[in-house]
C-alpha cells in the first residue's frame, strides 16, 4: 500500500507540493472516483489511479542522476548535517539512497535509488566499475607521479592502488579513471605522489557521464540510453 502523493510523484507528475496541488483541484481519481487527499492509500497492481482521465503507473524502483554539490554528506539521515536524501524531497520516494559515497567537500556525480540489487551490482569490487574524476592539484602533477598513479601506489593499506589512468588537461589539472571505490581515495593517491586535491568532481561512473546541463544540487531521472549504459 502506497500514499496517493506517493504514488504520483513516482509517475512523473511533479513533485510532493505538486501532486498535492493537482489532488485539491480534483484531477485524480482512483477507481473513477475524484480523490482530494494525498494520505489515501492504493494498493499496486489493484487500484486504477487517473490524473485528468489518463491512467497513470507508479514505478517500484527509481534512478536519479544527482549533480552532488559541495557541503552535503551522501547519507540518507544525518542528526547535523544536510544529506543528498534531503535535497530529494520532492520525489516522492524517501526510501532513496546513494550509490556509494562522495566526500562531503567532493562535487559531482551521485546516482540516488531505491533498488538494492541494482546498486549492489554496481558497487561491487568484483566489477571494476570506472569512476572518473576531474582533478584540481594543489602543484604539478611529475611524470614520475603521473607513472607511479598509472600502477599502483601505497595509500597506507595492504595493497596498492589498482592502475589508474591519467588523463592531462594542464600541469595541475587531470582527469582520473578508477575502479576502486576506497575511502578518500583520490585524495590519498595524490599525496602519495607527493600533491594534494584542492577540487574533486566526479564526471561520469560506469559509462554514465554527468549532464552538464544539471546544475549543481540538482537532480533528474536517468533516461533509457542511460540505464542501457549503466546496468551492470
Amino acid at each position: 500500500m502506497l500514499r496517493l502523493d506517493k504514488f504520483l510523484s513516482g509517475a512523473n507528475l511533479g513533485s510532493r507540493s505538486q501532486v498535492k496541488g493537482y489532488l485539491k483541484k480534483g484531477l485524480v481519481k482512483v477507481n473513477g472516483k475524484v480523490v482530494r487527499e494525498p494520505e489515501c492509500k492504493i494498493e499496486e497492481g489493484k487500484d486504477r489511479v487517473s490524473f485528468r482521465d489518463k491512467e497513470i503507473v507508479y514505478k517500484k524502483y527509481v534512478y536519479y542522476m544527482l549533480n552532488k554539490p559541495k557541503g552535503v554528506v551522501s547519507a540518507t539521515r544525518d542528526p547535523a548535517q544536510k544529506t543528498v536524501s534531503d535535497l530529494l524531497k520532492d520525489t516522492g520516494y524517501g526510501d532513496l539512497f546513494p550509490v556509494g559515497r562522495l566526500d562531503k567537500d567532493t562535487e559531482g556525480l551521485l546516482i540516488m535509488t531505491n533498488d538494492g540489487e541494482f546498486a549492489h551490482n554496481l558497487l561491487s569490487p568484483k566489477k571494476h566499475v570506472d569512476k572518473v574524476y576531474y582533478v584540481e592539484m594543489a602543484g604539478s602533477l611529475s611524470e614520475e607521479g603521473q607513472k607511479a598513479l598509472e600502477e599502483g601506489v601505497d595509500i597506507r593499506e595492504e595493497k596498492l592502488s589498482l592502475p589508474a589512468k591519467v588523463e592531462r588537461v594542464s600541469d595541475t589539472v587531470i582527469y582520473l579513471t578508477i575502479t576502486e571505490g576506497r575511502y578518500h581515495q583520490v585524495k590519498r593517491m595524490l599525496k602519495a605522489v607527493g600533491n594534494e586535491v584542492v577540487y574533486l568532481k566526479r564526471t561520469a561512473m560506469g559509462g554514465l557521464v554527468l549532464d552538464e546541463s544539471l546544475p549543481v544540487g540538482s537532480y533528474r531521472e536517468l533516461t533509457e540510453e542511460e540505464m542501457r549504459k549503466i546496468k551492470i
